[in-house]
């Protein structure tokens, strides 16, 4: 959801990294560490506590596919491992609440944090709830296509929030008034839709609503079409959700 944009310091800000770094929430020392030429952990050194919450969620989406490549490997009525796929899903929203949090908790932005943050929403909210459906039974070519629109809309709405943040309307602590289009962790509804399915035991064979054009090229299930419209909503521009 990108909570963390870079500010830029002003204009005015010393050229020396130590008062810079006091005055501008690290950032330029983050900036001397990342550009240096030696060590070969100042990457690890530039990061915020606020990047390693940021990671925490990246973490999470990666375990969740995992898992459900895991369940396609294994017994389709052992469902250990779906419903782990499903559970690290809020445990990386939680993270990626936290993050923000902590970012101005400690009043350091991070140059890296955004971007870290626009990543790890990628793969918790948009690839791992594709990856589930995968798993349950949203198998065809058709199923595939719809779904990779899904990813796809997620990371241009997540690309388009990068790029926005710093022109859209600021309430008085600086942060942005509201998202446009639907932030990307509200696929996490249609994780609890099929939780309810697998709840139910309404996967593989028995998915709610069937298959349509059985048999032929453009055979595909109903149920894929909650990601193609969560896609649109992602990257709608008039739809406008205030930030809480």
């Amino acid at each position: 959801m990108s909570r963390r944009a870079s500010a830029m310091p002003p204009n005015n800000q010393p050229n020396n990294p130590a008062s810079s770094s006091s005055g501008d929430g690290g950032q330029e020392k983050q900036k001397m560490l990342l550009s240096s030429e030696v060590g070969h952990f100042s990457m690890i050194r530039a990061l915020h506590l606020a990047d390693l919450v940021t990671e925490l969620n990246g973490f999470c989406g990666v375990m969740s596919v995992f898992s459900s490549m895991r369940y396609c490997l294994g017994d389709p009525h052992d469902l250990g491992n779906i419903w782990a796929a499903l559970a690290f899903m809020p445990f990386g929203l939680f993270f990626d609440f936290m993050d923000g949090k902590i970012a101005r908790w400690r009043k350091k932005s991070s140059l890296m944090g955004q971007e870290l943050d626009s990543l790890a929403d990628l793969v918790s909210f948009g690839v791992s709830p594709a990856a589930v459906a995968f798993a349950i039974g949203v198998r065809t070519t058709m199923d595939h296509l719809f779904l990779a629109f899904f990813v796809l809309c997620g990371l241009t709405r997540l690309a388009r929030f990068n790029v926005t943040v710093a022109v859209l309307p600021k309430d008085k602590s600086g942060k942005s008034k509201y998202f446009e289009g639907t932030p990307i962790p509200t696929t996490l509804s249609i994780a609890m839709l099929m939780a309810y399915w697998v709840s139910q035991g309404w996967i593989l064979d028995e998915l709610p609503w069937g298959v349509v054009a059985q048999g032929t090229i453009f055979e595909f299930h109903p149920v894929v079409l909650l990601f193609v419209l969560h896609g649109c909503l992602m990257v709608s521009k008039t739809i406008h959700i205030p930030k809480p």
